[in-house]
């Protein structure tokens, strides 16, 4: 092992690596920091990408982790533009691609995740967009002020929040999902249902049960879509949304168990007890849940990256927050703190006004909270997650009546 005992590097310059970074310095690590990062730009946060900065309601600086001079103020060695090729776990170094390399005392892997890609002829034309970083959040608003027509492959929240930014901008759009409703496999029939009516309400021509054929293009250039049943749509810009792929391919090359992920414990630790992993790449252990998670949201990577510091530290305990995740959609916003996979709920039980969508969803199985969403009603994810980390039944009418203080719920829960 090279020289370099009081070195920990974090491959990955995303969110959770560079508040990872962070919490080292604040939680008092005098020792090296080295972040690596395959991008040319300092870390900045992915939300806004297709949210308000995709609209254009946000400045670029905003989505900035921090601002440019703080790595050098805190000391932490920020490397950007030269991905990381292999880790050599015998030696304790990770090889980058330019042949340097850097020891570690340990090592957190922050690696993220990538777009799925379509397999479909056409994938390739111009005018073809994944959504993953702020180039392609750049490349997908200026391809939108110009627009004539947009397609979105893929019902997800990517998907639709781009949908929402072309209908804000007045562009015509055209939703692809091959499930009978937008987000079915994450929010279930119930609340999905309220996504697609939205959508419709502003004039997304939402497709379900269909299925991509062909992406036509022209002199190299995207024209339209064909459907598997035939069916052409015009389009000049397709934005493809069908989910990501965690980038396993350094840990699995190193040998660390994969799955889904880089396979860690509660307190983020892989197969190599020198090496954490955190963020959208880390399929963890819920000690609440009592499964593995993988999960791909902002507060994952906002807590994760932290979590793992202080457990590399031997300062943390086991990284227990509940899944939580957030959208703005034209005026709906919401907020969904816990975890409801389908088939593994009885009901969803709603508490407040459906139609005009200011309303709390629960998910219940059992009589037992596993999962809430809070639309357009604000200052209840606390006791949503004492609801969901209790595990006790609840009073379903008492659940289901807005004058009933979900804290009182909770704090009854909890006894």
């Amino acid at each position: 092992m090279a020289d370099d005992d009081g070195t920990i590097v974090i491959v990955g310059a995303g969110l959770a690596g560079a508040k990872a970074a962070e919490t080292l310095r604040g939680e008092g690590f005098r020792g090296r920091v080295v972040l690596i990062g395959d991008e040319d730009e300092r870390p900045y946060e992915r939300p806004p990408l297709s949210k308000e900065y995709l609209q254009g309601r946000a400045e670029r600086a905003s989505t900035f982790v921090h601002p440019g001079e703080w790595y050098a103020e805190h000391d932490v060695e920020l490397r950007l533009g030269v991905p990381v090729a292999a880790l050599d776990r015998d030696a304790r170094e990770v090889v980058l691609t330019d042949g340097g390399r850097v020891g570690y005392r340990t090592l957190l892997l922050t690696t993220g995740s990538s777009p799925r890609r379509l397999g479909v002829p056409g994938a390739d034309l111009d005018g073809v967009h994944h959504l993953r970083t702020l180039g392609d959040s750049d490349r997908i608003a200026a391809a939108l002020r110009s627009s004539s027509r947009t397609v979105v492959v893929g019902g997800g929240w990517i998907g639709l929040e781009v949908a929402a930014a072309a209908r804000i901008a007045d562009v015509p759009v055209t939703v692809l999902e091959s499930a009978p409703l937008p987000l079915l496999r994450v929010l279930g029939p119930e609340m999905a249902q309220v996504f697609a009516d939205l959508h419709r309400e502003h004039d997304v021509d939402l497709r379900c049960e269909v299925d991509l054929a062909e992406i036509r293009g022209r002199g190299g250039r995207v024209e339209g879509v064909r459907l598997g049943d035939g069916t052409e749509i015009d389009a000049d810009t397709v934005v493809v949304g069908i989910g990501i792929t965690p980038n396993t391919a350094l840990a699995e090359a190193a040998g660390l168990e994969v799955d889904d992920g880089v396979v860690v414990d509660e307190v983020l630790r892989t197969s190599d007890p020198h090496i954490r992993a955190a963020g959208d790449v880390a399929r963890a252990w819920h000690p609440v849940l009592g499964r593995r998670l993988r999960v791909e949201h902002w507060a994952n990577a906002l807590n994760g990256g932290p979590a793992a510091a202080r457990a590399l530290l031997g300062t943390g305990a086991a990284d227990d927050r509940l899944p939580y995740f957030f959208t703005d959609q034209y005026d709906l916003g919401m907020e969904y703190t816990g975890f409801a996979a389908p088939g593994e709920y009885d009901e969803v039980l709603v508490r407040g006004d459906l139609p005009d969508r200011e309303f709390v969803a629960f998910w219940l199985a059992d009589g037992r909270v596993r999962a809430g969403m809070n639309v357009n009603v604000w200052d209840v994810t606390g006791p949503i997650g004492d609801l969901v980390r209790s595990g006790a039944p609840v009073d379903r009418a008492r659940l289901a009546d807005p004058t009933v203080p979900l804290a009182d719920l909770a704090a009854a829960a909890a006894r």
